[in-house]
């Protein structure tokens, strides 16, 4: 009985520790990546703006091969989104708010995780041949200490797959 009871005490005064450790975790997860892409802004928007160009560069437009997509009938601008149904995840993106001088605002929601806040920003460098790039997602976490732990990991998890994605934008926009 003794035993069981140091037990029972042992894991409340651990899972304590877990608590009290992950409120020292950020309640929101933040990926970032910028890069600069030798094409024109307006190259770079098409690519972006409409959701239907996203299958060539961006990692999760189709989460795995069984997905199936529905487009809403405006593929770019504000108010645009997708849907994928898939086997292991199903979700929709949405374009929050689209200018072809600055890029898009758009959010994400996977069913099973928590809703991101993303946006993808444009810049044209200083002699306009370029087009700087700043694609950034932002997930609020809330206080649970696996969500948290998820986030603190969220750029080692996310980071390389965005890295690829803008390298492929670039290969595309760039025509390699």
């Amino acid at each position: 009985m003794r035993f069981l009871k140091l037990g029972i005490i042992s894991v409340v005064v651990f899972g304590g520790l877990i608590f009290l450790g992950s409120l020292l975790l950020p309640t929101t997860a933040v990926v970032e990546r910028t890069g600069v892409i030798q094409a024109p802004l307006d190259v770079v928007y098409a690519h972006i703006g409409d959701l239907k160009a996203w299958e060539p560069w961006n990692p999760w437009f189709k989460p795995d091969s069984t997905a199936t997509l529905q487009f809403s009938q405006q593929t770019s601008g504000t108010g645009a989104w997708y849907t994928w149904e898939g086997s292991r995840s199903s979700g929709k993106v949405t374009i929050l708010d689209s200018d072809p001088k600055k890029g898009i605002h758009y959010s994400m929601d996977v069913k099973n995780m928590k809703p991101v806040d993303a946006g993808i920003e444009l810049k044209p460098t200083a002699d306009g041949k370029a087009t700087a790039i700043f694609w950034h997602m932002q997930t609020h976490l809330g206080m649970l200490p696996w969500w948290k732990l998820r986030g603190f990991m969220a750029d080692k998890i996310f980071g390389p797959a965005m890295d690829q994605g803008l390298t492929t934008l670039s290969q595309i926009c760039e025509g390699k």
